[in-house]
């Protein structure tokens, strides 16, 4: 009798293969339960509070942060078999690397990766419901997920975009910086809680910025954050649908990380055709993934990928359009579309190992 599980597949199995394999599963498991304790650092303070502290004992860190030595301690264990944390024996002291703090404890670096953490946190929660979906074929809406969705994606994003949007992607649009400069209208669509448009407004403050989207609570916690930062002269958040926002004679129009979220991509940039002003701008940022699944075998391609599965996809399906793209739907296909749509002028301006910024014209 046979007691490969091979046989079923023609041929015995590679044990080497089945071991490494099953390594790398363990693995990927173990980073999937400790990304729980990356959340609870972060959101505890714990990080920042090692960050610069030197070597510490547990109980010197639970009196930095007010916390209970004993979850503590369990949670530096965690941090040290993850090699985020560095242990002494001789001491019993724990150390966060410098370069490790630049990813966890400084949320204005542009390297601070935490937020991704937080989004997590929902994620996992919409399990059943990504499972009906994936039987009826309907979505899971954006608005469904807990607040951890709406906050770490905004957290997530925030650093990346603090460091390249004014620097780096505005200024490799053509004219575009010389405009905000001299006063401009901008409309933000999709904006989420607002960073990416107060960003802009800080830099530019002869213009206007009008931050849209559909999500109520984001929309909300958008204008409490202009406010904090004094930006409500120039800075207006609004509710309404990438098709439906009021407004025309734009100078320049953008999409952070949310045109392949939307059920009519086609429909979203017609609208923005419309409401440009002569001679304004569309800038279309989008994920760095490829159409080729292949071509997302790394990392951030990994990362990407599944997010579109979790998040993009079903958000999208949710809104019963006619085109669900998912987030690596690739360059041609965004072109065509925008094509379809009157905007028949598409360049790459700018890229990262996370985005791919296109100045989209007629």
């Amino acid at each position: 009798m046979a007691t490969s599980a091979g046989a079923g597949s023609g041929g015995a199995l590679d044990q080497e293969r089945v071991q490494a394999f099953l390594e790398r599963v363990i693995t990927d498991s173990g980073a999937a339960v400790a990304g729980l304790c990356t959340s609870l650092g972060d959101r505890l303070g714990l990080y920042t509070a090692m960050a610069g502290a030197g070597p510490l004992t547990s109980a010197q860190l639970a009196a930095r942060t007010g916390l209970v030595e004993r979850y503590v301690r369990e949670w530096l264990a965690a941090q040290v078999a993850g090699e985020y944390v560095s242990y002494a024996p001789d001491t019993d002291t724990y150390l966060l690397p410098a370069e490790h703090a630049a990813v966890l404890a400084y949320p204005e670096l542009p390297t601070y990766a935490a937020g991704f953490f937080t989004a997590m946190q929902a994620l996992y929660a919409t399990e059943d419901a990504l499972m009906e979906a994936f039987c009826t074929g309907e979505g899971v809406g954006w608005e469904e997920h807990s607040t951890a969705l709406f906050a770490g994606t905004a957290k997530f994003f925030r650093p990346g975009y603090a460091a390249a949007l004014v620097p780096e992607w505005l200024a490799a649009l053509k004219g575009v910086r010389e405009k905000l400069e001299r006063g401009a209208r901008v409309a933000d669509v999709g904006c989420g809680y607002g960073y990416s448009t107060t960003l802009m407004a800080r830099a530019f403050p002869r213009s206007q910025f009008h931050g849209f989207d559909f999500h109520r609570p984001s929309i909300e916690a958008a204008r409490g954050i202009a406010d904090e930062e004094g930006l409500a002269d120039r800075v207006s958040f609004e509710v309404a649908t990438a098709q439906d926002y009021p407004g025309e004679d734009f100078d320049l129009i953008t999409f952070f990380d949310c045109l392949h979220d939307t059920g009519d991509p086609g429909g979203a940039l017609h609208h923005a055709e419309e409401a440009l002003a002569d001679g304004g701008t569309c800038m279309v940022v989008e994920p760095n993934a490829s159409a080729n699944a292949q071509e997302n075998a790394h990392p951030v391609g990994r990362a990407l990928t599944a997010a579109s599965v979790a998040v993009c996809l079903p958000s999208a399906l949710a809104q019963h359009g006619p085109r669900a793209l998912g987030n690596h739907a690739g360059e041609e296909t965004m072109r065509e579309i925008a094509d379809e749509a009157g905007l028949h002028h598409w360049r790459l301006a700018a890229e990262s190992p996370l985005n791919r910024v296109y100045a989209v014209g007629r």
